[in-house]
């Protein structure tokens, strides 16, 4: 685990809490501190307790709930077929109410008076940086289930989403080989759009694509009007879109009013999902694309057995997404180091992480030892009229995670290569 101690926050801007603005980089507290932080776990008893922390109010509740839904899905199962080492899961509930300051409220009062073995939760980049000093300096854990922009690597996160070479990367390249030229950035106005475009303006610079704009919005934004127009103006070949939350719902709407098209400028989203379709609505979004790790549509026993057990709990209504997969996936992980270590210790959980691998509904995922990432197979997909998402594209194989982009020449100065 050194190279993940050398470098941890790193090249990401650190969030300020209650705020979107990127300032300098964070560092780690040190490791004697973290180590010397006392845990109050108790594994005394028939059950353990996990912290389920996730925004059930606020602009981000559109995404977050089914991640809940699938963390419980994961607890129930898990319980089922006997618990981890013997003992049943007791989740802890809480609302992070899409403000970073409460997720960060939210994890303390879990680590230290709930007394958790580990919290499965977070979605935006500010939530995560908002929790990641916390979690260090307790020397907990957090499983953080959401692709994000990478530039960063934490001994006390396991990222089972995405990181910006097996999702934004993998999108890029994607439109280039289908002829995109040009590209317009919107996103929403926090740390994860403003990171992933100083990715996407670095990777478009070496392959001779013209970035045509870019432009931020606040979190819950509903007026679209000027930014849409902004696009009209300047034709380009595709939009990147890095909006979060109940945003997509009025962006989608506004570029379909002004009569763009899937067909003559289409959309690639990184923070759609089946989830988000349903609140959009198909007629709004059918035949835009998405870059992801999984979809509903994936066909494999694995995935098939996965989407009936929570149609089974929840309603032949509801949809699975990339994000719950993640979170789904993260429990079994755990669960499966647990296991390997034959502790719920922090330090042996993160001795005996590397390696340790899953059979998800999304394909077999593994932990990288070096960074605390999974490896995953890259999705495009394409948004169709039933709501759903379908393949268009695939890697072929799981791509082993490269959160500090070292292995792209383009992405020196990004990655302090």
């Amino acid at each position: 685990m050194n190279s993940i101690s050398r470098r941890t926050v790193a090249a990401a801007a650190l969030v300020v809490l209650g705020a979107g603005a990127l300032t300098a980089c964070g560092s780690r507290t040190s490791d004697t501190a973290a180590a010397s932080a006392e845990s109050c776990v108790d594994t005394s008893g028939d059950t353990i307790k996990i912290g389920s922390l996730h925004s059930l109010s606020g602009t981000m509740a559109i995404s977050e709930r089914t991640v809940r839904d699938s963390v419980a899905l994961a607890v129930e199962q898990i319980n089922a077929e006997g618990g981890v080492l013997g003992k049943q899961i007791e989740p802890v509930v809480e609302d992070g109410a899409s403000d970073p300051a409460v997720f960060a409220e939210k994890a303390q009062k879990l680590i230290t008076s709930d007394c958790v073995a580990a919290i499965f939760g977070g979605w935006t980049s500010s939530s995560r940086k908002a929790m990641l000093p916390v979690v260090e300096d307790a020397n907990a854990l957090l499983y953080y289930p959401v692709q994000y922009e990478g530039l960063e690597a934490s001994e006390n996160i396991f990222y089972t989403g995405a990181t910006t070479n097996q999702q934004i990367v993998p999108g890029l390249e994607y439109l280039k080989e289908q002829g995109a030229e040009s590209m317009y950035l919107v996103g929403s106005d926090y740390v994860f759009p403003q990171t992933a475009n100083r990715v996407i303006k670095a990777w478009a610079e070496a392959n001779d694509v013209e970035i045509l704009g870019e432009d931020y919005t606040p979190l819950g934004s509903t007026d679209f009007s000027t930014i849409v127009n902004k696009v009209r103006t300047a034709d380009p070949d595709a939009v990147f879109n890095t909006l979060n939350g109940d945003s997509n719902v009025a962006f989608f709407r506004e570029y379909t009013n002004a009569g763009l098209t899937a067909e003559d400028t289409p959309v690639v989203s990184v923070s759609i999902a089946e989830e988000e379709v349903q609140g959009i609505g198909a007629n709004n979004i059918a035949g835009q694309l998405t870059s992801w790790n999984y979809y509903q549509t994936i066909e494999s026993p694995e995935n098939t057995s996965f989407v009936e057990a929570f149609k089974a709990k929840y309603g032949d209504e509801r949809v699975t997404s990339d994000p719950m997969e993640a979170a789904y996936t993260s429990l079994y992980l755990w669960k499966n180091t647990v296991e390997k270590a034959d502790s719920f210790d922090v330090a042996a959980i993160q001795e005996n992480a590397g390696g340790v691998s899953f059979d998800a509904p999304e394909g077999t995922v593994t932990i990288n030892a070096d960074n605390n990432h999974i490896s995953k197979t890259a999705l495009v997909g394409e948004i169709r009229p039933d709501g759903l998402i379908y393949e268009v594209w695939s890697s072929g194989e799981p791509i082993e995670p490269d959160p500090f982009l070292e292995g792209y020449d383009w992405a020196g100065e990004l990655s302090g290569n």
